[in-house]
């Protein structure tokens, strides 16, 4: 009798992975300062033009290459490219119309970390996850030009690049049947600076062509992305146990296994059931005590002797959830006796490091 683990349960990721998606850009209102020489309504004041650019549509696409260790951290690289229109721009001296867009290319460091739910008691395919990240774009204006109904003309360009950081806040779904492969959904909010005098902007009125520059005040893009994540170092969920069909009357088994998923310690709704089996049967056999015996395979957080003992200490966590259920079920605590063993009397030979669904159990014996 075995307890498989839940096919629907979400998982950290350990090992490398990739992530491809892309979503909506809003960016939004930025501030603007022009110098006094590229006011376009003709009045060549001594003082520049104080504006606000408003953002239209845009979207984002991003790829990364990340690891995750297995406990829920992650980092990766990421490489991102973000647009957006420009369609309005006020206060202006003169009536007009602006229309253009900008783009920003560059990349980030990210950290992230994976809410595991299973630790809250929720065995369900989804993951949530924040993050930070810090990074260098790349700002592009493309010519950005206001009309105005005098016949003048501002335009506003070129490229320059700053610091960026960014906060991230979504969920993966682990897509059934395909181990490793997530979509996900998230939120982010990226901002960046520019240095003084970053963009050029050049006026044309009455009195000939000026050229100077404008300043732009901290940027922030609001990202709406859906992405496809794929994990390379997963293993597939075992498949369940074949049905056994015992012909009546059959004496109560004395051994019960319950497994349990790699580096988990809690009873899925199938192990519970196991231990219930087990519980009943200690009332219909003689049995003086019973045994709870904790396994784990041969692999390991952190490697060496401390994987070791770490796997040793996973064992007895695992004899004693099975413990505690099998007292919830009506055996006396004085009539068990609990044992880790690590990953010694393995149920499946295996090479080194290796997860082994079928050696992450707990055995309950009844003598």
């Amino acid at each position: 009798m075995v307890a498989a683990p839940a096919a629907s349960m979400a998982s950290t990721i350990t090992g490398p992975y990739v992530d491809l998606g892309g979503g909506y850009n809003l960016v939004q209102t930025q501030h603007a300062h022009f110098s006094p020489t590229t006011q376009a309504d003709g009045s060549m004041g001594n003082e520049g033009t104080k504006s606000r650019f408003r953002h239209k549509d845009g979207f984002t696409g991003f790829g990364s290459f990340g690891w995750g260790f297995g406990n829920g951290l992650r980092a990766e690289v990421e490489g991102v490219y973000n647009y957006s229109q420009l369609n309005h721009r006020r206060p202006t001296y003169a009536n007009g119309s602006t229309s253009g867009s900008d783009q920003s290319y560059g990349g980030f460091v990210n950290v992230l970390y994976d809410i595991d739910l299973a630790q809250f008691g929720l065995n369900v395919p989804i993951t949530p996850f924040v993050g930070v990240g810090a990074g260098y774009l790349w700002q592009h204006y493309n010519p950005t030009t206001t009309a105005y109904t005098n016949g003048n003309i501002n335009r506003v360009g070129g490229t320059n690049g700053g610091f960026a950081y960014q906060g991230i806040v979504g969920a993966a779904y682990d897509i059934p049947g395909v181990p490793g492969l997530a979509v996900t959904g998230e939120y982010r909010m990226i901002g960046q600076t520019f240095s003084d005098g970053s963009f050029a902007s050049t006026a044309y009125n009455s009195s000939g062509v000026h050229k100077g520059n404008v300043n732009f005040d901290q940027r922030f893009n609001h990202q709406f992305i859906v992405s496809m994540r794929y994990a390379f170092d997963t293993a597939p969920p075992p498949p369940p146990p074949a049905p056994v069909v015992v012909p009546p009357p059959v004496a109560p088994a004395r051994t019960y296994l319950v497994f349990f998923d790699w580096d988990k310690s809690l009873l899925t709704g199938r192990a519970r059931e196991i231990v219930a089996q087990a519980a009943q049967a200690s009332t219909h056999v003689q049995t003086t005590r019973i045994e709870v015996n904790g396994y784990t395979d041969n692999s390991a957080i952190h490697p060496g002797p401390r994987g070791q003992k770490y796997n040793m200490g996973l064992s007895i966590r695992r004899a004693d959830s099975v413990k505690a259920e099998l007292i919830r079920d009506g055996v006396p605590a004085s009539a068990i006796d609990i044992h880790g063993y690590g990953e010694a009397h393995p149920l499946v030979p295996t090479g080194p490091n290796t997860r082994e669904p079928q050696n992450r159990r707990v055995e309950i014996i009844l003598r």
